[in-house]
């Protein structure tokens, strides 16, 4: 019994490094687009436009992480072991359940972009010309976020089928943007292509799924939610905790751009936006290995024993924390060159803004296996106080250095980050280490 859950645990182990290959695959050849295309925009715009697009941008992606459900993680926590049963219309009730609270995120979204956009507007240092453009262009994007599919073809791991999906995303924004430079670049220009080209990512996302699960996504099973939630409990208590974790990490994640934006003025939010998003560009494998871990976790969590179960969540994270060396030593070494590079000399000043958010970045990375953790260990309250600390020290930080501009913003990230990791870190050391729910659900298994 021991040799057979080592082998599991093993090839769990292959399993996300395999995925993760699929997923490096398809986003290797989106960062290279993503260069280019960004590249465009950067020096199209200038300075000042693209701070006013980075600014609208920022809003967009902070409305989809508030009002965007992430049912995913839904349909991977509790459609991994209908998959195992082979209980294809319970994963079907479950997907679609979850196809509808996307639908509720999304016409929220766009009554919170409502008030955002024509009542903040001013506040966000944000051109009145764009006022209209920007409201459109964020209940687009909110209605774009469809994230049930995804969580389908995660919890059947067609990690390969996924690449294909969203590489019509790098390869519709480079094609725009060739466009769009040719015959004359605005900012309304690339918020339209934006827009519509994530919502055709979406129509895929949905038509994929289908493809993969024709037995379970099926339009009936949209009026069976109540079954949904009989078959699956704990499902609504499990789906708040999640979708709080993420509306806090939103908050973390894209309210410094707007803090900039607010506090120092458009050039800075975007000459932030830009070291923001070389970083993340840099820091992509953290959002990858999250998809493939929270997927190959939730299988573990009912396939082998508690000890083999804290050693996969081990060798993820040291994987993962030597990525996040190897991200600062980029920022250190190539930092400016590439900012440079991208956005011309104007925007050479990023460099200092550039060390700080690597160091988020890398932190973020190191952590990519503790959620994960959490929630298959049925701790998902657990997560959500580590980004509660997260985004209390990340507001406290910034009031504290906000006359220090930009490059203090990006330091009270940095801080707020390595205060969130080693919180979230002492939780998921606690979760491994004590009997509770995953230990009984391994024992029960092996049992």
């Amino acid at each position: 019994m021991q040799l057979q859950s080592l082998q599991t645990q093993q090839s769990s182990f292959k399993r996300i490094l395999l995925n993760t290959a699929w997923l490096l695959g398809g986003k290797g050849f989106g960062a290279v687009c993503g260069i280019a295309y960004l590249a465009i925009l950067t020096r199209s715009l200038g300075l000042k436009d693209f701070g006013h697009f980075s600014l609208i941008f920022g809003t967009a992606l902070a409305l989809q992480g508030i009002t965007g459900v992430q049912s995913w993680r839904t349909v991977v926590r509790y459609g991994t072991s209908h998959i195992h049963e082979e209980a294809w219309d319970r994963f079907g009730r479950l997907s679609m359940f979850c196809g509808l609270l996307d639908m509720l995120g999304a016409v929220a979204g766009c009554l919170i972009a409502f008030v955002a956009i024509y009542g903040f507007g001013e506040a966000l240092d944000l051109n009145a010309a764009y006022v209209n453009e920007a409201f459109w262009f964020c209940c687009g994007m909110v209605w774009a976020l469809v994230s049930a599919p995804t969580g389908v073809v995660r919890a059947l791991h067609r990690f390969d089928s996924a690449v294909y999906v969203e590489a019509t995303v790098p390869i519709g924004r480079v094609i725009a943007a060739l466009l769009i430079w040719h015959f004359g670049a605005t900012v309304g220009d690339f918020l339209l292509a934006w827009v519509l080209i994530d919502m055709l990512e979406a129509i895929c996302y949905w038509v994929m799924a289908r493809k993969l699960c024709p037995q379970s996504i099926k339009l009936r099973h949209l009026g069976e939610w109540r079954q949904a939630l009989a078959e699956n409990p704990g499902l609504i208590r499990f789906f708040l905790f999640s979708h709080v974790t993420v509306t806090l990490d939103a908050a973390v994640r894209f309210g410094p751009l707007l803090a900039v934006g607010g506090l120092v003025g458009t050039r800075a939010a975007g000459l932030y936006r830009l070291a923001s998003q070389i970083t993340q560009a840099l820091g992509k494998l953290s959002m990858l290995l999250t998809r493939v871990v929270y997927a190959e976790v939730a299988r573990a969590k009912v396939a082998i024993d508690a000890a083999e179960f804290r050693k996969l969540a081990l060798r993820t994270s040291l994987a993962a924390a030597v990525a996040g060396a190897i991200v600062i030593f980029i920022a250190l070494t190539a930092g400016e060159t590439l900012l440079v590079w991208l956005g011309g000399e104007e925007f050479r000043g990023g460099a200092v803004i550039l060390v700080p958010l690597a160091v988020a970045a890398s932190l973020e990375l190191a952590s990519v296996a503790f959620e994960p953790v959490l929630h298959a260990s049925s701790r998902a309250g657990q997560a959500l106080i580590a980004r509660g600390i997260t985004l209390s020290i990340l507001v406290t930080a910034i009031l504290t250095v906000k006359d220090h501009g930009s490059v203090g913003i990006a330091w009270a990230v940095a801080f707020a980050s390595g205060v969130g990791y080693l919180a979230t870190a002492a939780l998921t050391y606690r979760a491994l280490h004590s009997p509770g729910p995953a230990a009984a659900a391994a024992d029960q298994i092996l049992t």
